[in-house]
């Protein structure tokens, strides 16, 4: 792995200082503010307070009012209605909030995710046949519908009404016209103000305006919401920041029999959750369901209100999410490989793989790996010895890879996604043909620049600085995500006081001392840098600052993120 380079934007002290003054912050908080681009008192309000009341008005989204009238008159008609999800964690917690509120409203509502192997993402004829033949007569969509046009026509064709609400963007020739409203932030003609909210954010937009005036306490399930919009990576910024920091005051004290359970099979009862437990525990768990068994365990886990029932599900997603990790290792040492032996970087700015074995459900996880350590755009394609591939890719930053993917839309048989992520169908022998447009789209709009591997850093820190108070106030810009990065501080010049100590999963636990100061420090991943640093030798180490509480004690923990020697 190449050696990053480092990124420290230079702090504006004038600004930082008004902003102290004004709002009542450290310098380093107000620096940190800056860097995120919130550069006014009022704007550090509204970020640091992140209230329930900031949140924009639901009837402001287009349709909504549409939406609203015609589900109502469902409910009281006694229609049965059928939500339609998506088999990712942000389209099951989606589906299971609207359908917990449909049903608390009296509607005679069911659910459907779709199959990720046998049915693909979104909307498909054999589902619509399923609802035709349930006599549903109102289907409203959960992250994902945007690109059903064929699909919403079909329905409609069956006497079945569609609304759709997802937060997809939208690609030319897909749209659902025929739908009966379409909630969707990021239409053109959408006058909402914020235009990055997750799926399960807009399902509860349309829930908050379903029971407006009732009553209902539609905020008993941000819960729900804050799973879904940490694990689907849009930007903690606005409402998303505002619905995940107090949808995780409610995970941690949740009524709901299934997050319970889902917390004590990933060993996080009694402790503090944070947007990281969620991302790296909690989320990967519920998503383990869609992508190697099925999805719909995890939606019957969100909904039941048994307590034993909850456990049973919570351990069946436990062992799949183990079996997903150990089908995903597999499939990461064989991509290596690949790349190793038969990428041409000089020529190649995206790496396109395939494999006929690779299980479809995990090579976007995979994938996100690759592209990760090459610092390339990446897509991966199991073809499962069939002549039609699926396919996930991840990108990197300066490269929006759904737009390339509309210009490749002639060698697809599906595709959709969004800058850094997308999902798509191909034919075998269209492979080729679409590895070399891809790459010569990547060629036009990527500069030698933006493959060199860089680490966004905050600022340089003296040792001094850290303490409890310190790392309290951190807390304060949480939770962390696209948008809103976790605060990354360098140190200088610092000496190794001692062996490395290493750790299970590739982890390396050392100290570190400026002369003055001596803190612990823990990393993962960066044993092969850390093995070439001796006793006694003067490193710089980009790090984030942690409180490590153990056997009852607290101290202070660097977090490292990156390494370098200072070679005299």
């Amino acid at each position: 792995m190449t050696e990053r380079i480092w990124k420290i934007p230079k702090p504006d002290k004038e600004l930082g200082a008004r902003l102290a003054k004004e709002c009542g912050i450290t310098p380093v908080i107000a620096q940190l503010l800056i860097n995120r681009d919130i550069k006014d008192a009022r704007a550090v309000e509204r970020f640091l307070r992140a209230d329930i009341s900031f949140l924009h008005d639901p009837f402001l989204l287009k349709d909504m009012t549409a939406a609203v009238e015609r589900i109502k008159k469902a409910v009281s008609k006694g229609e049965k209605i059928m939500v339609y999800g998506d088999y990712d964690v942000d389209g099951i917690s989606a589906a299971a909030l609207l359908k917990r509120v449909l049903r608390d409203l009296g509607g005679h509502v069911t659910a459907y995710i779709p199959d990720r192997i046998e049915e693909g993402y979104g909307l498909n004829k054999e589902a619509v046949k399923t609802a035709h033949r349930e006599k549903v007569s109102l289907l409203i969509t959960v992250d994902c519908g945007i690109s059903g046009k064929t699909e919403v026509e079909y329905l409609t064709s069956l006497g079945i009404t569609a609304i759709i609400t997802d937060h997809h963007k939208i690609s030319e020739g897909s749209f659902p016209s025929k739908a009966y409203a379409v909630i969707n932030p990021m239409q053109k003609d959408c006058p909402y103000p914020f235009k990055h909210l997750s799926g399960v954010a807009v399902a509860y937009k349309l829930a908050q305006a379903l029971v407006r005036g009732s009553g209902y306490d539609i905020n008993s399930h941000l819960d729900l919401v804050a799973l879904g919009t940490i694990q689907d990576m849009v930007p903690q910024l606005d409402e998303n920041r505002i619905l995940t920091r107090r949808g995780l005051i409610r995970i941690n004290n949740t009524d709901k029999e299934g997050i319970r359970a889902l917390i004590e099979v990933s060993g996080l009862k009694g402790k503090t959750i944070s947007a990281r437990e969620v991302g790296y525990m909690l989320g990967p768990r519920i998503n383990a369901a869609g992508r190697v068994s099925s999805a719909k365990i995890a939606l019957r886990l969100l909904m039941t209100e048994d307590k034993s029932e909850a456990s049973k599900l919570a351990g069946v997603l436990n062992r799949e999410n183990k079996n997903r990790q150990r089908i995903g290792s597999s499939i990461l040492r064989e991509a290596v490989n690949k790349v190793e032996n038969e990428v041409n970087f000089k020529e190649e700015k995206v790496i396109v793989l395939e494999g006929d074995d690779w299980h479809p459900g995990v090579i976007g996880i995979v994938a996100s790996r690759i592209a990760e350590k090459f610092n390339r755009p990446t897509v991966m394609v199991s073809f499962d010895g069939g002549d039609e591939g699926r396919g996930s890719g991840r990108s990197v930053r300066n490269f929006h890879l759904f737009e390339a993917l509309t210009q490749c839309r002639d060698f697809l048989t599906r595709f959709g996604g969004h800058a850094s992520a997308c999902g798509l169908g191909i034919m075998r022998k269209d492979l080729n043909e679409f590895r070399a447009r891809l790459n010569t789209l990547a060629s036009g709009r990527m500069e030698k620049k933006d493959l060199i591997r860089t680490l966004d850093i905050d600022m340089e820190l003296s040792l001094r600085h850290l303490s409890p108070g310190f790392i309290a106030e951190l807390e304060r810009i949480s939770p962390h995500g696209p948008g809103n990065p976790p605060p990354i501080f360098s140190s200088r010049t610092l000496r190794l006081k001692s062996r490395p100590r290493y750790l299970r999963r590739e982890g390396v636990k050392l100290w570190l001392s400026d002369g003055s100061v001596t803190c612990e420090a823990i990393g993962f991943g960066m044993n092969d840098m850390i093995g070439e640093i001796l006793q006694g030798d003067s490193i710089d180490v980009a790090y984030s600052p942690s409180i490590n509480r153990w056997g009852g004690l607290e101290t202070l923990q660097l977090e490292l993120v990156d390494v370098k020697a200072n070679l005299i």
